[in-house]
């Protein structure tokens, strides 16, 4: 039986160590990783009999009180928080939007930017990419899945500057954009089969991390432009839930913003 809500407490449980939350280590090596669960239940101010009950599946509806508790203990940020909330039914979900409902209007918009963009689904799937993205990254194409090409299609020339991780970060915007729907046949048809093929995204699913994100910085390499740091902005669509276009441009003046407009005029677009 699903058991979401206990696997997410369990997940992050094992992420949260005894100084962040301001526990004693105490004697000699901890046979778990990260907090017990009575520390978690102590934390929250819950017995350990109920806490065993939700993280074991027996309970899956906590009170808003208890759920906000807990994402305190666990250090969740905001959208983690959320994430946490809709598994214990405090939230509600939108009904994702079909592939096939891609609003005629933003095909129109995607076509006629002068910057890449692109429109993806919540599996990752790309449904629609104008010629300048598909120029800049020939895997920004309609019928790419973008999480089957991050880990299982080689090498990806693209990468954010700093420390962050691009596959850590895919996954957990595939978990937030999914949500708590964990009866989509699709989806679970796409985890199964990354988490197979995929050590990586086996151990990064398993972490349960939930990130949308929003505006940011990647350096992707192109073949003749070389690497160009464009700026990201992530766009949700009115009224077709499910769906969000993807806009790369370019810091104006800057050397990335001129090879962007070289390819951009050497394409010749069309319908």
């Amino acid at each position: 039986m699903d058991n979401a809500l206990g696997d997410f407490l369990r997940a992050r449980r094992e992420l949260v160590t005894p100084a962040e939350v301001g526990l004693p280590p105490g004697n000699g090596p901890r046979r778990v990783p990260g907090l017990r669960r009575e520390e978690v239940a102590m934390l929250a101010g819950i017995s350990i009999d109920y806490y065993l009950r939700l993280e074991r599946g027996r309970d899956r509806s906590p009170s808003a009180r208890v759920a906000g508790a807990l994402a305190s203990v666990l250090l969740l940020d905001e959208e983690s928080t959320e994430y946490l909330m809709t598994l214990a039914g405090r939230a509600a979900q939108p009904t994702p939007a079909r592939d096939e409902d891609l609003p005629p209007s933003l095909a129109v918009l995607v076509r006629t930017l002068e910057v890449p963009c692109v429109v993806f689904n919540r599996y990752c799937d790309v449904l629609a990419a104008n010629p300048l993205a598909r120029e800049l990254a020939p895997f920004l194409r309609p019928g790419v899945n973008l999480l089957r090409t991050i880990f299982l299609g080689g090498p990806v020339p693209l990468h954010h500057p700093g420390p962050a991780d691009l596959t850590a970060g895919a996954v957990a915007y595939v978990r937030a954009l999914c949500g708590t729907d964990t009866g989509d046949p699709r989806l679970d048809a796409l985890i199964g089969e990354l988490s197979r093929k995929s050590v990586r995204f086996r151990r990064l699913w398993a972490r349960h991390d939930v990130h949308r994100g929003g505006s940011g910085t990647i350096v992707l390499r192109h073949p003749a432009a070389g690497d160009l740091e464009l700026m990201t902005e992530k766009l949700l669509v009115a009224g077709a839930p499910g769906l969000e276009v993807l806009v790369l441009h370019a810091q104006p003046g800057s050397r990335s913003a001129d090879a962007l407009a070289t390819l951009r005029s050497a394409l010749t677009y069309v319908d």
